[in-house]
């Protein structure tokens, strides 16, 4: 505790964080939080599980007083993401109590408008912050914090317009703290021409490059699933995530692993916050094994003993890559990536591979259970490993039946 002591931090937090059970702060939270107490505007490049919201959080639990407004405004790309740091707000401000309050769409606005009118800081997504900026129904005159959490993912999902009017309607004169995983260009910018003389942290790597495995498996797109199957069996050790492109692909995936007795559920945007939220409290909890999602549902998401990523497609964007393989092999422990690849894949692979510094090697696809849906869904398995006689599981008779 006596590390956390040295950093500046007020009793209140540091008591939280004794009952939390952290030993030292992490490389990011040692780089910023002198700063951040001492008032300085601040970019850090820092990933998710880096220990961010505690360094943030800090600062804004030391500035905070209740019932003197809205004192601190943080931004987040996704709504998960915006639950997940109110509740860490809300842990490591128990012991000064201020009021928080998580603003974002896909929920009644009503109760927001109420809880609003009492909050000391809140947690926004972009979409439904100007929205209550265009309702009149939020006041940011006595913002002194703005927090821009995941800024690179903002951009990524076009929300950099909707930041930058949110930035026009707080205080000119206020402490801005920018955190991001990766500082490109757009991001430097923003930095330019709405932060004073900020400082520049980069944050220790959170994926050990040393303990990740990567490995791809050349598959044809009918056994797909069937592959995905075993190796959830026989591969998993902790917790899984497996990643798809759409909702559409994310349904079919998670549903049959259920009736195949994997402990499997879904999340993308498709679903209502109250389902998204249980899901996710769901799989911290360890109570569901596999989560299957699509990118935009899981970005900013921080899980804790994922061991194992499947790729189920192959994103096409080369930086959704580095993210989704970045949820294991954290701290320490080992993780493996897994990229099933048929025909429709090798485009977005090849530009995974030509745009990062990354090593991946082919496995020799094993022998697996094929499992066959028929038109109603009722689901058949054949016996293990390719058939005695007969055409090849990939032959054209084999085609003509409908097999995931």
């Amino acid at each position: 505790m006596e590390h956390f002591r040295r950093l500046g931090i007020n009793e209140h937090v540091l008591r939280a964080i004794s009952e939390e059970r952290f030993e030292k702060p992490s490389s990011i939270q040692e780089k910023t939080i002198p700063l951040i107490l001492a008032g300085k505007d601040v970019i850090a490049s820092s990933a998710t599980g880096s220990g961010k919201t505690l360094a943030f959080g800090t600062g804004i639990i030391h500035i905070a007083e209740r019932g003197k407004g809205i004192q601190a405004l943080v931004l987040t790309p996704t709504r998960e993401l915006a639950e997940q740091n109110m509740k860490a707000l809300k842990k490591f401000s128990r012991y000064k109590p201020i009021n928080v309050v998580v603003v974002y769409g896909g929920v009644s606005i009503n109760p927001q408008i109420e809880n609003l009118s009492r909050a000391d800081v809140v947690i926004a997504t972009p979409g439904r912050m100007l929205d209550h900026i265009g309702r009149r129904t939020v006041d940011l005159r006595h913002v002194k914090m703005l927090v821009l959490d995941e800024a690179d993912r903002m951009f990524d999902m076009g929300f950099i317009d909707d930041v930058k009017e949110i930035i026009h309607s707080c205080p000119a004169k206020r402490q801005t703290l920018l955190f991001s995983a990766t500082i490109f260009d757009e991001v430097a910018d923003l930095a330019a021409k709405y932060m004073s003389n900020p400082v520049e942290i980069f944050g220790e790597a959170q994926v050990d490059p040393r303990k990740l495995a990567q490995v791809y498996y050349e598959v044809p797109e009918q056994i797909k699933f069937s592959l995905l199957v075993h190796l959830l069996k026989h591969e998993r050790k902790g917790l899984a995530m497996v990643f798809c492109n759409t909702r559409r692909t994310t349904d079919f995936v998670a549903n049959n692993l259920r009736a195949l007795g994997i402990n499997a559920f879904a999340i993308h945007g498709g679903f209502s916050q109250d389902k998204r939220n249980k899901t996710m409290e769901n799989f911290h909890s360890q109570s569901v094994q596999v989560l299957v999602c699509t990118d935009v549902a899981a970005r900013g998401l921080d899980i804790k003993g994922v061991s194992h990523v499947y790729n189920y497609d192959i994103p096409k964007d080369s930086k959704e890559y580095v993210h989704r393989i970045g949820r294991t092999a954290r701290a320490g422990k080992e993780g493996k990536a897994i990229n099933l690849l048929s025909e429709k894949d090798h485009d977005n692979f090849s530009r995974v591979l030509r745009d990062n510094d990354i090593e991946v090697r082919e496995e020799k696809r094993p022998y697996i259970q094929r499992v066959q849906l028929n038109w109603r869904g009722e689901r058949r398995t054949f016996s293990r490993g390719p058939p005695r006689r007969g055409p090849r599981a990939d032959s054209p008779r084999h085609r003509r039946r409908r097999r995931y």
